[in-house]
């Protein structure tokens, strides 16, 4: 199953220095029965991309997290054995429609590629990190930093260019 693990360049770093993303459980996306339901008319590659979406979300609270890390959201998708992927998703208000954990590390081997932001929208996505807790709060104008943040599509790099963006 392919899945959407949530990063920073700073874990990245870590991740690719271990050579294994880790320690288990892993919080992930993917296309889960919950999002095949709700998106019924898309197709597999949109059903992924709404799962790619989620993580880079779930990236951005990463940054919020760690005001040290560069101001890039990160994912890294990765083909697991589907015995290792559990649905966590609590579909509420559709949040966590493609959420799930995953019960061990992934080896680097397993990395498909990494999906990361251009250098140029360090700026929208450290105003977005920064409004998160606001937008959490209901306040509308920092929910529009926050989704500003949407607007700004990840590049995709291959796992043997991954370590460039690391110096």
């Amino acid at each position: 199953m392919r899945v959407y693990l949530p990063s920073t360049l700073t874990l990245l770093a870590g991740v690719h220095a271990a050579r294994e993303i880790g320690p288990a459980p892993l919080a992930a996306h993917a296309v889960t029965p919950a999002l095949r339901e709700w998106y019924a008319g898309g197709d597999l590659e949109e059903l992924e991309y709404a799962a790619l979406s989620a993580a880079a979300r779930a990236s951005l609270r990463l940054l919020a997290a760690d005001p040290a890390a560069p101001r890039r959201r990160v994912v890294l998708s990765a083909e697991v054995p589907d015995d290792l992927v559990t649905w966590v998703g609590t579909d509420v208000g559709g949040a966590d429609r493609a959420q799930v954990e995953v019960s061990a590390t992934v080896p680097w081997k397993k990395v498909a590629s990494g999906h990361v932001d251009d250098v140029g929208a360090a700026a929208d996505i450290a105003a977005a990190a920064d409004a998160l807790p606001a937008a959490d709060a209901g306040d509308d104008d920092a929910l529009f930093t926050v989704d500003g943040a949407e607007g700004h599509e990840l590049l995709w790099y291959a796992t043997q260019e991954l370590p460039h963006l690391l110096t």
